[in-house]
């Protein structure tokens, strides 16, 4: 008999690629894990004394990893603004709200942004996490250049707690995945020019001091901002935050042609098991995987 049960991908994880796994790299290994353990509600799928790796129904989707040269990083630096984890449904989104009341998380913000309805909190040591549900793409407004509308709205949080499910909560659902990753960068034609114009990432929205990029329609899988961090240079070797992510590749071709930019530039990028690993402009790690 055929298993039903599983849920159908996010439309996020279906385009020619997105993001995978993130790495963060933290000062205090056992607060940080718990946190995403009990707080965001990951399940630790292996773990050492210098690291974790968190994810959901054996999924593997957050690494964390510290040692003693650990520094922390200034609010200034390039490197993460947010991990954005996405859930499968609002109901999910709901639940995980209510735990989070229930439990005394303190949350940053909530903005409807007409694709997505999103909460903004952070971890212990600073790292910016956004928990969100998409709405479906036939309810997204497209422009006539092919980027997408976007907008910063109040989110009801209340209506939102009122609509999730009683009950004890079990933890992320089935179906939880990293949707985008949210970066702080020194500017922002540079970050055109290496999402765009290297990496073959279209812009799907700007706003003021940022541009979102992603593939096959989304909104965004990778967005870069200079809020925090206009200026800022190449991050620091044993720097907290944000040490490398994953874009994975869905489309050979596309991965061949991204591949091919970065020979054509001269960009160096060093190939392993898991697949092609480089930095951006500000030395954020990025692995490109099939």
């Amino acid at each position: 008999m055929t298993d039903t049960s599983a849920p159908s991908p996010s439309f996020a994880l279906t385009r020619p690629a997105h993001v995978d796994t993130a790495h963060l790299v933290v000062e205090d290994l056992d607060r940080v894990s718990g946190f995403y353990r009990d707080i965001i509600g990951l399940t630790p799928i292996e773990g050492s004394a210098s690291g974790q790796v968190l994810g959901v129904s054996g999924v593997p989707l957050l690494t964390l990893s510290t040692d003693r040269t650990v520094a922390r990083a200034p609010r200034t630096a390039a490197g993460l603004f947010h991990t954005a984890f996405l859930v499968p449904n609002r109901r999910a989104l709901g639940a995980w709200l209510a735990h989070a009341a229930h439990a005394g998380v303190r949350l940053d913000g909530a903005s409807d942004h007409l694709v997505s309805e999103a909460i903004y909190l952070s971890d212990p040591e600073g790292n910016g996490i956004e928990i969100y549900r998409d709405r479906t793409p036939m309810e997204w407004t497209y422009l006539a250049d092919g980027t997408v509308q976007m907008a910063t709205d109040r989110l009801d949080l209340q209506a939102l707690y009122d609509s999730a499910p009683k009950g004890a909560w079990g933890g992320m659902e089935d179906g939880t995945a990293i949707g985008h990753i949210h970066l702080q960068v020194g500017n922002i034609p540079e970050a055109d020019s290496f999402y765009r114009d290297v990496l073959g990432l279209k812009i799907m929205a700007r706003y003021p001091g940022a541009s979102f990029f992603a593939t096959g329609g989304y909104h965004h899988h990778v967005a870069a901002n200079i809020w925090n961090s206009r200026g800022a240079g190449t991050r620091s070797t044993g720097m907290t935050g944000l040490a490398n992510y994953t874009l994975k590749f869905n489309d050979p071709a596309e991965l061949k042609r991204a591949l091919a930019s970065l020979e054509r530039l001269e960009i160096a990028a060093t190939r392993s098991a898991g697949g092609w690993s480089l930095k951006d402009p500000w030395g954020i790690g990025l692995t490109l995987s099939a």
